[in-house]
């Protein structure tokens, strides 16, 4: 818990803030860059191309395609908030982020990961009812309450977006303006503070766990109702495909719902700033890089989606 500063440090206008991000001369700050520069493009390619397969295929064209075409969007825009910059401090020596633009990445960042947060539970839903309910699922998933279910999303990180962002970043600030992160977020600015954040902690623990575990109770119901119908199944390679394709989501949801929460649901959960900035980057790139692959691309449906635009591609 952030006290008031007193001392040395003098509250002052901030115009500007550094983004330290990891410790390490230039060799390290090279082999970071690399890195982070492949993940990104990989998350990239990946989302980009399953956007535009299931824009393309009119046999996509379902409820479950919507949202994960939705899916790739989010990943694609809140890795793209990210890596970008991150790729720009590593090799610059100031690593210099305006005030205004600490503020924006954070605005669009808390906005597009909540909203991603928020989806993930609906396509969890999605499949409840696709799989326990197939002949109510055309009514009960028709494309006004899909549009509906992912506005409302939209609408969920927006709510978080819009209360955590002016609490921040209405802080009075100390005369440190070294952000110990390779991007802008609660934790490390919390520590510049000059004033007592109890109140910013106890918002970001209480919307933030709220929404994980409001969100995680959704996908634990769903997937309960799907695992019971799929043992009920008399098909073996039914339930071989289901269990498969169902293993796979519960361990992008694991990744993705477990790093939030440690960053941000429990009090004083990353004591250590280098600690969270590992998590960040599962977050931030590793998981925008593996959804693609764990959602639609080892999907058969897609498969055959990409092999028939490749084939039109040829023919023209």
């Amino acid at each position: 818990m952030s006290t008031p500063q007193n001392g040395n440090h003098s509250v002052m206008p901030l115009q500007e803030f550094v983004l330290d991000g990891f410790r390490g001369g230039p060799q390290t700050q090279a082999l970071l860059f690399a890195l982070f520069l492949a993940l990104y493009v990989v998350a990239v390619l990946g989302n980009l191309t399953m956007m535009v397969v299931i824009t393309l295929d009119a046999r996509l064209h379902s409820p479950m395609y919507f949202f994960l075409k939705n899916l790739s969007f989010l990943d694609l825009c809140y890795s793209s908030v990210i890596a970008p910059k991150a790729l720009a401090t590593f090799l610059s020596s100031s690593k210099l982020i305006t005030f205004t633009g600490c503020a924006t990445q954070f605005f669009f960042f808390s906005l597009l990961v909540t909203t991603e947060g928020f989806l993930l539970a609906v396509m969890a839903y999605d499949r409840f009812v696709a799989i326990c309910s197939p002949l109510r699922y055309p009514i009960s998933m028709r494309p006004l309450v899909c549009a509906r279910l992912i506005l409302g999303t939209y609408c969920g990180g927006f709510f978080n977006s819009i209360v955590q962002t002016p609490l921040t970043f209405t802080l009075p600030f100390c005369s440190s303006n070294h952000i110990d992160h390779f991007h802008c977020d609660v934790p490390p600015l919390l520590k510049l503070a000059c004033a007592d954040t109890t109140t910013n902690e106890l918002v970001m623990f209480a919307i933030s766990g709220l929404i994980i575990m409001g969100t995680i109770l959704v996908v634990l119901v769903s997937y309960g109702y799907i695992t019971v119908t799929i043992l009920r199944m008399r098909s073996g390679g039914g339930r071989h495909k289901l269990f498969s394709t169902c293993g796979s989501h519960m361990t992008a949801l694991s990744l993705f719902y477990g790093t939030l929460f440690v960053m941000y649901a429990q009090p004083g959960a990353v004591e250590s700033m280098e600690q969270g900035k590992v998590v960040s980057v599962f977050y931030t790139l590793v998981i925008p890089m593996l959804n693609p692959l764990i959602y639609s691309l080892r999907n058969k449906e897609v498969k055959d989606a990409l092999w028939r635009l490749g084939q039109r591609h040829t023919a023209t």
